[in-house]
């Protein structure tokens, strides 16, 4: 048994066995437990981590109004077709009432109604600023530890700062709906730098191939900056239009520069350049592209060492996301026993004292006693060098 497992108790021990096994009710108790920060969720959280990192985590991002939820559905429908099992977190706005999610996205998503091999869970974005918060990350984890093949992250559609999502999923899907000029000038400040994939949904509108080009000028405006060293030439040839064929040259339609008939022995190409496909998300048009794309994103992060870069920064991420988190409690008890913030502001406003000082006042008990531990653990190393010289 792991240090992690043995913490448990005997009821999330059993829990957590069951979730192994492949028992979806237990998946749904986990995440639950999980969303409401139970006590007991951390330890649970923490035996999974040993049984992750099998699954593609996809982002599914953009605009509102953009039809992430119905193009998830399609996609959902495409993986299964291919024997593939999914799980969906659906990241909705916060009720102010009771903090759950608003829009439940799971009537949005018909086509796998059913399937137990899909799993469609909707998630409160608790105000988190680009609609995800901690417990969407250990919701995937119980996800991957489960055993799902393919888990899309649907977030809330606020933007830009919807970049949160790139912290959570090896492949970013960006949808931008046609016509939507100022949505990408917009856009282009944050959220366009993150896409692994675009997508122009509702392409059978007016003004999908002039969306199609803005987003290739934003690209060429970004060459050298993230978005892959392709030339304009190669990002056109992945271009697909919505009849689901490439007009172009089909070597670059993987979102690389490598020729098509490249094997798994030959180099990454250095960079991925994101494709533009355009998709009918309500009738299927273009989703088997989308899942294409998605695959040969996959393929280039596992040949160009991407994706454990990826995971490192994620996992750096979560430890300082954490930190702050407990920091927080911790601070916000200390606050507690100095009688409240509105107590520490009445005296600001008598002029008694200054916010600095007082959070100066409040950390430096936090302050001595990380010193205290620094200075034990140097005293113990240097024991132990002592005595290992001693024996020498």
């Amino acid at each position: 048994m792991t240090a992690a497992r043995s913490t448990l108790d005997p009821d999330d021990r059993r829990l957590l066995e069951q979730l192994l096994e492949g028992d979806h009710r237990a998946l749904a108790r986990t995440i639950s437990k999980i969303e409401n920060r139970a006590p007991g969720s951390r330890a649970l959280v923490a035996a999974l981590y040993e049984h992750t990192g099998n699954a593609d985590v996809i982002g599914i991002t953009g605009s509102p109004g953009a039809g992430k939820s119905t193009l998830v559905d399609k996609l959902a429908e495409t993986y299964r077709e291919r024997g593939e099992t999914v799980g969906i977190i659906a990241i909705d706005p916060s009720s102010p009432f009771t903090g759950g999610a608003v829009l439940g996205d799971r009537i949005r998503m018909a086509s796998t109604i059913g399937d137990m091999d899909v799993f469609v869970r909707s998630m409160s974005a608790r105000g988190t600023l680009g609609g995800l918060s901690t417990a969407t990350a250990d919701a995937v984890k119980a996800m991957d530890a489960f055993g799902k093949d393919k888990i899309i992250v649907e977030t809330v559609g606020a933007g830009q700062n919807e970049i949160d999502v790139v912290r959570t999923a090896d492949t970013v899907v960006v949808l931008v709906p046609p016509g939507s000029g100022d949505a990408v000038q917009t856009l282009k400040a944050g959220i366009l730098e993150i896409a692994d994939v675009f997508v122009v949904n509702k392409a059978d509108r007016d003004g999908a191939d002039r969306t199609v080009q803005e987003l290739l000028e934003m690209i060429e405006l970004g060459e050298g900056g993230g978005f892959g060293g392709a030339s304009s030439r190669a990002r056109s040839d992945q271009h697909h239009h919505r009849d689901g064929v490439d007009h172009h040259d089909s070597s670059a339609t993987d979102g690389s520069t490598a020729d098509s008939d490249s094997t798994t022995d030959d180099p990454a190409p250095a960079r991925w350049t994101p494709p533009i496909l355009e998709t009918v998300a309500t009738d299927g048009t273009g989703v088997d592209e989308v899942v294409d794309a998605l695959a040969d994103h996959r393929t280039y992060l596992e040949r160009s060492g991407e994706r454990d870069v990826r995971a490192r920064e994620r996992y750096a991420e979560e430890i300082r996301t954490i930190l702050r988190e407990d920091v927080h409690d911790l601070l916000a008890e200390e606050l507690e026993d100095r009688g409240g913030v509105a107590s520490l502001a009445d005296a600001v406003r008598a002029g008694e004292t200054d916010p600095y000082t007082v959070v100066d006042e409040i950390l430096e008990p936090l302050e001595a006693c990380l010193a205290e531990v620094e200075r034990s653990e140097s005293a113990v190393d240097s024991g132990s060098s002592s005595d290992v010289e001693t024996r020498r």
